[in-house]
């Protein structure tokens, strides 16, 4: 299965209790379809005291049966906690957009939307070097108001 396809049929869990495991995060989703991984991110603080960090993704073997598992599991009760469920969203590359390490205007992205033309940078350049005079076309005004007829 190809990465696009895997996030496809993937969901996100969020809100989850603290003594939710990747067995019950199974057994409450496989009546949607068959499940190829739970994962549970373990909570990387030492100091504490939950397991998890309150999210979970459950990735199915079909992109239809995680849109079942999002119709029927959005906003019902698991372990006494209202849950969360929505498409997973694929992880930001690390090569592109603000967060990366490389400069905006050396992305290509970045590059192909900003690129101006040499014609489009000449014109601009020579509207600017021409002072434009506020008083022209008023030479032959003597007095403020319409011309009279």
């Amino acid at each position: 299965m190809t990465d696009a396809a895997r996030w496809k049929a993937t969901v996100f869990i969020g809100g989850l209790a603290t003594g939710i495991t990747t067995t019950n995060l199974h057994d409450a989703f496989i009546p949607f379809g068959e499940i190829a991984d739970v994962s549970l991110p373990k909570n990387e603080n030492p100091n504490s005291t939950e397991a998890h960090r309150g999210f979970a993704y459950v990735e199915f073997d079909d992109a239809e049966d995680a849109k079942e598992a999002i119709d029927n599991m959005h906003q019902s009760e698991l372990f006494g906690r209202v849950i969360t469920v929505r498409a997973a969203k694929p992880p930001k590359s690390a090569d592109s957009g603000l967060g990366s390490k490389t400069a905006v205007w050396e992305q290509e992205g970045w590059l192909a939307e900003n690129a101006v033309s040499a014609e489009d940078r000449a014109a601009t350049d020579e509207a600017q070097s021409r002072p434009e005079d506020p008083m022209q076309g008023l030479e032959g005004l003597d007095v403020a108001g319409p011309k009279p007829e």
